[in-house]
């Protein structure tokens, strides 16, 4: 049978019939057609698969492709006005043909179709809609709750890789996003950061690690390095739950277990959640308003390659913002326990980006964050002018990926740090806001002082409850005050210039 499946591969592959490519002039037809391909594509294998679990020989190696979406343009955007009114994107930077393959738009339909009509009204040409080259891995076709390749044999199971494209890492890169993509002669150029599988393989992950699927996640994301936080997030996010008048509509927890607000009527997808029999490795929380206008919360843990990991695959959701909240070890003795720390620049000792971004390209501050979360504060605690000043810091924060760095011999990370000008020491929020600059996501910091180990104050068991009782609440409570301010003022306004290129992909 595995020699019989080998040899089918000589053959031209199983696919569905061709879809020529459309020209739409209006971006509602061009996002029909794109749903048309998709779904053409995604039956065909998954009819495939159904029947190859049932074990019926495939004719041929099967195959299905990605929609695409492609422009051509022969004149320049009025880029420096679009700019100057405050649009960052959904424009090309120069003429030539540009395009993008694209997936579940099932998902994915209203951020598309906000990125078709921007391009349409910035370059006035029509969207070029057809079917890619670029194959759509069986795993990716899969509907969220499908499952059925678990009932097959090892032997069958090892067949897959003759008869059907698997997940090829190759074509997943990120060198659109970190500005290394180079183009051959006659290559059409990048509308979007992101290829389709690259997304697929993102969502995929995000189901994995958090727990939860991807669909559930909103625009604006929290992450945090404690349990606590998680906990008093469960239990403001049923609170709301249990408001009628509650903005938000529905929590979410890991296993896609569904709570409804009341007097709302459950939906079909919330009998297939389940709690789970342990928590997945960075279990993730949704308080869902309409449109993805909620707030997601992750638990990312402890170090580095937990947050560059969630935030590798968070950036294909394209989120309007996130930010870290979590302890840190205050570095000034003029610091108390329980302060607050609003970082605007960082340190990055965290090592797991140096390569995707190199420690000469700086993380700046981004204005829009700082206010939001700056105001949060104040409007939270209840404190102004300089009695603010005096529980929050405005500061370099260093992350380091050695949760011992005290025990160096010299003291050669205290010398850096105090050579810095860090008030503030973690594991995660630098990398959390590289790669918010590496991928667009506008980003931001506020962290909590919970030991000073430089001053010899080191968490004990006792300070340290009576600390978790008394800051984690209202610190939850200012991440969530700063996301109502930022949603408040307007998406655009928080994807500003100041976080792409001179050359720049059009999409979001």
């Amino acid at each position: 049978m595995l020699a019989a499946a080998r040899l089918h591969n000589t053959h031209m592959p199983f696919m569905p019939p061709f879809i020529a490519p459309t020209m739409h002039a209006d971006p509602r037809s061009a996002l029909a057609q794109v749903q048309a391909i998709y779904a053409q594509q995604v039956n065909h294998l998954r009819d495939a698969m159904q029947r190859f679990v049932g074990g019926a020989d495939m004719p041929a190696r099967v195959r299905a492709c990605y929609p695409f979406v492609r422009v051509h343009t022969d004149s320049v955007a009025p880029q420096a006005q679009l700019e100057n009114s405050g649009l960052s994107y959904g424009f090309v930077a120069s003429s030539g043909r540009y395009e993008t393959t694209l997936t579940r738009p099932d998902l994915y339909g209203s951020y598309y179709l906000e990125q078709f009509r921007l391009l349409q009204q910035n370059h006035g040409v029509p969207l070029e809609v057809g079917t890619s080259s670029e194959p759509i891995p069986i795993h990716f076709s899969f509907a969220e709750n499908d499952h059925i390749e678990g009932s097959l044999s090892p032997a069958r199971r090892a067949m897959m890789r003759d008869l059907f494209d698997l997940p090829d890492l190759a074509a997943m890169d990120d060198g659109i996003a970190n500005g290394t993509l180079r183009h051959a002669p006659g290559e059409p150029q990048p509308l979007a950061l992101f290829t389709a599988s690259r997304v697929d393989y993102s969502l995929h992950r995000l189901r994995h690690y958090t727990g939860t699927a991807p669909d559930w996640f909103q625009n604006f994301v929290m992450f945090t390095n404690y349990q606590f936080y998680i906990d008093e997030f469960v239990k403001l996010g049923h609170e709301e739950m249990s408001r009628a008048d509650s903005e938000y509509i529905a929590f979410v927890e890991p296993g896609n277990v569904v709570t409804r607000r009341v007097g709302l009527a459950t939906e079909p997808v919330d009998a297939f959640g389940a709690p789970p029999p342990r928590l997945p490795q960075m279990p993730g929380y949704h308080l869902i308003r309409p449109g993805h206008g909620g707030i997601s919360m992750v638990n990312i843990g402890v170090g580095p390659s937990n947050a560059k990991t969630i935030t590798d695959h968070v950036a294909v959701l394209r989120p309007h913002a996130w930010m870290m909240l979590g302890h840190c070890a205050g570095l000034r003795n003029s610091q108390a326990l329980g302060d607050y720390v609003l970082a605007h620049g960082y340190v990055r000792e965290d090592h797991v980006l140096d390569e995707e971004l190199p420690l000469w390209i700086p993380i700046p501050a981004l204005a829009e964050i700082q206010l939001a979360l700056e105001h949060a504060v104040a409007d939270v605690t209840g404190f102004k002018g300089a009695d603010l000043k005096r529980i929050m810091r405005t500061g370099t924060v260093a992350s380091t990926d050695n949760r011992n760095w005290e025990l160096l011999p010299g003291n050669e990370p205290q010398r850096r740090f105090s050579q810095s000008r860090a008030i503030a020491l973690d594991m995660e929020s630098a990398t959390i806001a590289a790669n918010g600059f590496r991928f667009r996501v506008p980003y931001g910091t506020l962290l909590c002082v919970s030991d000073k180990p430089l001053h010899g104050e080191i968490k004990l068991p006792g300070m340290a409850n009576h600390f978790y009782r008394e800051r984690v609440d209202q610190h939850l409570r200012i991440g969530m005050r700063a996301i109502e301010i930022l949603r408040s003022e307007g998406s655009q306004r928080l994807h500003s210039r100041k976080l792409r290129s001179f050359d720049e992909v059009a999409f979001q």
